[in-house]
């Protein structure tokens, strides 16, 4: 086994939980191992930390599969995936759609697999889990005898790892258009080529709460993708849902999925820059009872925080100029640049400056299926607010 040794006053971090180590912290690597295998991961003086992938090819050079002295072989990620199995089959109901496997918060780092009804979705974002696919897969289909499997390795951290970027069907074929059940909801899928693995399984206590809010208001969602927050809503009892996303595909999918769950009659879509759009609506008479934000991550990188934040700002000042006395607003950020507190901040801001009074009723993250690992902050990157408006 070849021992990674890191720098004097490196180990804190990793000796406190986390799981993955940079380039920079290590001091030097003993022994021959190739990019992909299994290393030991030591104090400068030798004290062992833990054991995990290693990679010659990025910037994040090791990724702790476990801080136990155990053998990580096949029996070893049978293991972690049947954990993982066994704790969603626990935690949900109601839905035919999950997401199994959410890497480091399951201990399996740079694995994402996630299920829509006998569909499986696989991304292997890191070189040691991608040189093991074949074996994952193997375990995967065992596990849950789904009835195809589709490689979405399109996302571009994987040349991060010097991975090409891939996607297609591993195991059966079929439509990659796929219906799933998500609570009192019916919505389609597209495993092929949705965002992320085709639908936001994060968000889905957080459509389930809003849904609770807004019996007989009048709704606008804004960045509705295929109409997650609209068909809830509207299934809630709203008694309008004004719909906005800038792409014509997502918005021919939420179309579908309104008339799915028989709620179109109540939905209106809209094609637009939200932006555009949010400024448009603020200088006209349009109001509404409850506004839904969910926007895409602003902020990618710490270089982006400032400019995300003024995107942050923008879009919040304008949902609360539309926004009748007494409504609601359901902001979000899926940036872990952009937390819980920063959120907060924007939000406070926007509120003096659109001369309205808010107040903060709920906060809430993504979905029991996304563990977050406590001593990875990274892992929680969906920050959730309910406010209400005067």
């Amino acid at each position: 086994m070849a021992n990674v040794f890191l720098k004097p006053g490196r180990e804190a971090r990793i000796a406190s939980g986390h799981l993955w180590v940079y380039a920079g912290e290590i001091a030097r690597v003993e022994g021959a191992v190739r990019d992909g295998g299994i290393v030991d991961v030591r104090t400068t003086r030798g004290k062992w930390l833990g054991r995990g992938f290693f990679t010659r090819r990025s910037a994040l050079s090791v990724r702790l599969l476990t801080h136990r002295p155990e053998e990580i072989n096949e029996a070893f990620f049978r293991r972690r995936l049947q954990n993982a199995w066994a704790y969603r089959q626990r935690m949900l109901v109601a839905t035919d759609a999950c997401r199994v496997v959410y890497g480091e918060g399951d201990l399996l780092p740079g694995l994402i697999v996630d299920r829509y009804a006998d569909v499986l979705v696989l991304q292997t974002l890191a070189l040691g889990m991608d040189v093991r696919k074949e074996m994952l897969l193997g375990i995967l289909t065992d596990l849950l005898q789904p009835e195809a499997v589709y490689e979405r390795n399109d996302p571009s951290v994987r040349t991060l790892e010097g991975l090409p970027r891939r996607s297609g069907w591993l195991a059966g074929e079929r439509d990659p258009l796929v219906e799933i059940r998500d609570g009192p909801a019916r919505f389609l899928v597209d495993v092929a080529t949705g965002q992320k693995t085709g639908f936001f399984l994060d968000q889905r206590d957080n459509r389930m709460a809003a849904a609770t809010l807004v019996k007989d208001l009048d709704v606008l969602d804004a960045f509705c993708y295929t109409g997650g927050f609209a068909v809830l809503a509207a299934l809630g009892g709203a008694k309008t849902v004004t719909a906005v996303d800038s792409s014509p595909e997502a918005l021919a999918l939420a179309r579908r999925n309104a008339e799915l769950n028989g709620v179109a009659g109540r939905c209106r879509f809209v094609e637009a820059n939200v932006f555009d759009e949010l400024r448009r609506l603020a200088d006209s008479s349009a109001r509404f009872d409850a506004v839904i934000l969910d926007p895409p991550p602003f902020a990618r990188t710490k270089d982006a925080l400032e400019r995300a934040l003024g995107g942050y700002k923008e879009i919040n000042l304008r949902a609360l100029k539309v926004l009748r006395s007494g409504g609601w607003l359901i902001t979000c950020s899926c940036s872990s640049h952009v937390g819980e507190t920063l959120l907060q901040q924007v939000v406070a801001a926007a509120a003096v400056d659109a001369k309205r009074e808010v107040r903060l009723v709920e906060t809430r993250g993504h979905a029991r299926d996304h563990p977050v690992h406590p001593a990875m902050p990274e892992t929680r990157y969906l920050s959730c607010l309910i406010l209400e408006v005067r």
